[in-house]
């Protein structure tokens, strides 16, 4: 597991690593890398979901921060590249050589309710999502999930849970 102190530093030291192979990067996180640095809605994440580009020169600095840090290989991974759809996002930090991102909390609660996993800690992100975004009933969650996910790929398991937390 990583704290949020820790992936602080290992991104800066991708920076530093971008920077000494002359390459500015982007990189946009997801899931519990969010919600430990963005939203420090939780103490830890075992690794970090991201997109980012230049792919190549971003995977080969990020080998380069996990041999120094003794770090897996994939502790930033973009494996959540094939769930991810348009959507808004801003720049959380800015370094010399690489910017990141973070998608608005809408999108963030879009996707955690639609990777919904019973033994995870998607629903304590997802009510935290909720409580952040002040929203009163499961429809105004279900709109949001509409604005990126069609109604139908909606799971069963992700609509009685939002609806439970509403009391429906």
């Amino acid at each position: 597991m990583m704290i949020k102190e820790q992936i602080r530093v290992y991104l800066e030291k991708l920076n530093d690593e971008l920077s000494l192979m002359g390459v500015k990067g982007e990189v946009c996180l997801y899931g519990g890398a969010v919600m430990c640095l963005v939203y420090d809605a939780r103490p830890s994440t075992k690794d970090v979901d991201a997109i980012f580009k230049p792919v190549g020169k971003i995977r080969e600095a990020i080998k380069r921060v996990a041999n120094e840090f003794q770090l897996r290989e994939d502790w930033l991974n973009d494996a959540v590249k094939g769930f991810i759809v348009k959507h808004p996002y801003k720049i959380f930090i800015s370094f010399s050589n690489l910017e990141i991102y973070a998608p608005d909390p809408d999108y963030l609660l879009a996707m955690k309710s639609m990777a919904l996993r019973v033994d995870s800690t998607d629903k304590q992100a997802i009510q935290f999502l909720i409580r952040l975004m002040e929203l009163k009933s499961a429809n105004e969650v279900f709109d949001i999930l509409e604005k990126y996910y069609p109604r139908n790929q909606i799971k069963p398991a992700a609509q009685f849970f939002i609806e439970e937390l509403f009391g429906q």
